[in-house]
């Protein structure tokens, strides 16, 4: 018999979950250092009176981090929300990939190339599989900051154009990735159904079971036995022999 819920969390295991905490991280770094409320602030490099930039930013990256969390603590009982919270941090991390692109833009500048040499410096960094134990917390934040050094050659550079085409990169990946996940949910819904699919069966499973140890009446026509049926007008008891044999009983 199917498990009846599936199993849920392990988003701390994604590359996905890394890389999105990365870029959360790095993103409040970057509003911090290169945008600012008052562009009449000594240094100011972005014009933002308002903060609405900043405020989109840091939004749409915590989005990105959070839905992955909370799909993947949905799963147990929800395929579907799964992966349309999944696709809802996808959706996050894409527009905010296009605020960094217009960082770069407005600076009079072009996102790199991707056959660029620090493009494919960026892009040819992997991500170490993450060595939890039983501190998960713990080791899932340090374990970040790890991997947040591999790109530190770029995320601390004074150039915030480089900052954010390294941003650019990162963020792609991450995407990639959560495209990759929600394919491979898409699967699983198909081959296993959800919650609610389940629930369904496991019901009929018992009520088949429930009938099975019912003992059931001989055939008032032909001796055999009978079995449960239903009809329109409700259930009855029909001979096993039927369509041969027309034999009913009421139930």
């Amino acid at each position: 018999m199917a498990e009846l819920f599936d199993k849920h969390g392990g988003f701390r295991r994604l590359h996905s979950f890394t890389l999105a905490t990365i870029v959360q991280l790095e993103t409040l770094r970057f509003c911090r250092r290169f945008l600012t409320h008052d562009h009449r602030e000594a240094g100011a490099k972005f014009y933002d009176p308002k903060g609405r930039q900043y405020d989109q930013m840091t939004q749409a990256a915590r989005s990105g981090r959070q839905n992955i969390i909370e799909g993947s603590e949905r799963s147990s009982t929800s395929k579907d929300t799964e992966m349309k919270l999944t696709d809802v941090g996808r959706a996050s991390l894409s527009e905010l990939r296009g605020d960094y692109e217009i960082f770069i833009l407005d600076r009079g500048e072009l996102p790199w190339s991707c056959h660029a040499p620090e493009a494919r410096a960026v892009n040819a960094i992997s991500l170490d599989d993450p060595p939890f134990t039983d501190d998960m917390v713990h080791e899932s934040a340090k374990h970040a900051l790890a991997q947040r050094r591999k790109y530190a050659r770029w995320l601390d550079a004074e150039d915030p154009v480089v900052v954010a085409n390294a941003m650019l990169i990162i963020i792609g990946r991450a995407l990639n990735m959560l495209k990759s996940q929600i394919a491979a949910q898409g699967e699983a819904f198909e081959k296993t159904g959800g919650f609610s699919e389940r629930l369904t069966t496991r019901r009929l499973e018992a009520r088949e079971e429930q009938r099975a140890a019912e003992p059931a009446p001989e055939c008032p026509k032909c001796g055999k036995p009978m079995r449960r049926r239903k009809s329109a007008k409700g259930e009855f008891w029909g001979c096993a022999g039927f369509p041969e044999c027309k034999g009913t009983r009421p139930v």
